[in-house]
């Protein structure tokens, strides 16, 4: 994504008094739509803070209010505003936090607008699938999260990591070049469109027992599975990673609540406590 070349650093400072994401996280007047209010817009590494309004005003104009900024290189300035165009609500409320991590802990469902890529190992969505898949899910009472990354180089490897799964948007090939606000737009108004559907009764949300399990929910059960894996020597000598990129795939796609991650991470505990009582060794 490049960004838009009327966009000015000048004037630009680093971020500082950096709003709380709790903050950002109370719903503005917009939107209407409580299902809107729970899902939110997260720029990763931002480097002209001219995009960060127009991102702002391509949200408001599709009913969304929840802005969330990971570490972006400039705070938003008087470019910001300008190009903000009358979404200076969104823009004020916007929260800065130190890495995507920390913007999408609470969430249940994390997709990352990328390039298609064979190297990608996520499964990947266009954009009206992927804007029924959030809207489904924060109807659910699930936190959304729609991660875009930096305007020259994307998302990283590692970021991606911490989505569920991954949005392409289908541009000419021959000139695929597509701003930052542009995308923010072009995901916004399938989420507005999905909102529309769902409001006359075509919605894909399907009723729930217990809460999804929340993004830092999940990494804590992965983090315990990757434990007993190794308590078992599972990998025998092998790599783990490319074992804990399917088994990530596989849970995730799961869709687990709360409950069901209680459960495995019990499961996972007694797999640790008998390798210890056995004196398993690698």
């Amino acid at each position: 994504m490049n960004h838009d070349p009327r966009e000015s650093d000048e004037g630009a400072q680093a971020p500082q008094n950096a709003n709380s994401l709790e903050a950002a996280s109370t719903p503005l007047a917009e939107p209407a739509d409580p299902a809107a209010a729970r899902i939110r817009i997260v720029l990763v590494g931002t480097q002209h803070p001219g995009n960060i309004g127009s991102a702002a005003r391509a949200m408001k104009t599709m009913g969304l209010s929840r802005l969330i900024l990971a570490a972006p290189e400039k705070a938003p300035d008087r470019d910001s505003y300008a190009l903000a165009a009358g979404a200076d609500d969104v823009l004020a409320a916007a929260a800065i936090v130190p890495d995507l991590a920390a913007a999408v802990a609470d969430c249940h469902f994390v997709l990352g607008c990328t390039a298609r890529s064979r190297r990608i190992a996520l499964e990947q969505f266009d954009p009206r699938r992927a804007a029924a898949l959030c809207d489904a899910r924060a109807r659910a009472g699930g936190e959304v999260a729609l991660v875009f990354g930096r305007e020259r180089t994307g998302l990283e490897n590692e970021e991606l990591q911490l989505c569920h799964a991954a949005v392409h948007i289908p541009a000419n090939p021959a000139y695929s070049s597509l701003n930052l606000a542009a995308a923010v737009q072009v995901l916004s108004y399938e989420l507005r469109m999905a909102a529309l559907a769902a409001a006359g009764g075509e919605g894909e949300a399907g009723e729930r027992r217990e809460p999804p399990a929340s993004h830092a929910q999940m990494e804590g059960f992965f983090g315990q599975l990757g434990q007993a894996l190794d308590a078992i020597d599972f990998h025998k000598g092998r790599v783990p990673e490319a074992a804990m990129h399917k088994l990530r795939r596989l849970f995730l796609r799961a869709e687990l609540d709360e409950r069901e991650v209680r459960l495995l991470r019990g499961v996972l505990a007694d797999v640790e406590r008998t390798a210890m009582l056995a004196g398993f060794r690698r």
